[in-house]
């Protein structure tokens, strides 16, 4: 009985051992991220060709954690290959006089936070483009299940907030229709606005009010 349960003992060692020894064999899925290096800012923008890190950049992009929080004009200014504007108007018209052209410029005083998931813009480069992933395994955003949350609010001299307003934006289903400017899911329900071709607007608030709600579901579950 004892030999049987010595042998049992064995066998079920070197079963976990195999296991084991087959776990560890099996290569691991890779690819560059914001954590692990390897992805760049694009061409054109003014950290070109510099790694995307942890953290918040220049700008106010934290892309690892899918969220931005600065200056409305600093969304934008990047792209241009501008530098980030930090809040003197007239050093920064000095140093950078195109800006005063730049069609985000006079929003400047607005602050904007966003936040994004990783069908948006994702952290990780899987495509291995060196650039951070958008709308992976699709050809559009259209079907990808992205979405974005925005919101945009003014400060008077005392910090408090005396303008405000927010907007969810999802990537429209791929049965989705669009008429005279607005999207319907194929049952006829609406979605929501138009904006950029490939999105909808499920939701809109000022100042606290709403003042748009998806007939359809204004939350980003289930898109």
């Amino acid at each position: 009985m004892k030999k049987k349960l010595l042998l049992l003992i064995l066998v079920m060692l070197i079963t976990l051992s195999l296991f084991t020894t087959i776990a560890a064999a099996a290569p691991k899925e890779k690819c560059n991220s914001v954590t692990t290096g390897g992805v760049f800012y694009s061409a054109g923008h003014y950290l070109a060709g510099q790694e995307i890190t942890t953290g918040y950049d220049i700008f106010g992009y934290n892309y690892q954690a899918h969220y931005f929080k600065g200056s409305y004009v600093n969304v934008y200014l990047g792209r241009a290959g501008l530098p980030p504007y930090m809040g003197d108007d007239a050093a920064y018209l000095a140093a950078n006089p195109t800006a005063a052209s730049h069609w985000a410029w006079p929003y400047r005083e607005y602050m904007v936070e966003m936040k994004w998931n990783d069908a948006w813009i994702s952290n990780k480069d899987q495509d291995g483009d060196g650039a951070l992933d958008r709308h992976y395994g699709y050809d559009t955003y259209i079907g990808s299940g992205a979405w974005e949350y925005y919101r945009d609010y003014l400060l008077d001299d005392q910090g408090a907030v005396i303008y405000e307003s927010s907007s969810k934006i999802i990537a429209v289903p791929a049965d989705a229709t669009k008429v005279s400017g607005v999207w319907y899911a194929a049952d006829g329900t609406e979605i929501g606005p138009d904006i950029w071709g490939e999105f909808a607007i499920i939701q809109e608030t000022l100042d606290g009010e709403v003042t748009y709600c998806s007939p359809l579901r204004p939350g980003f579950g289930n898109w």
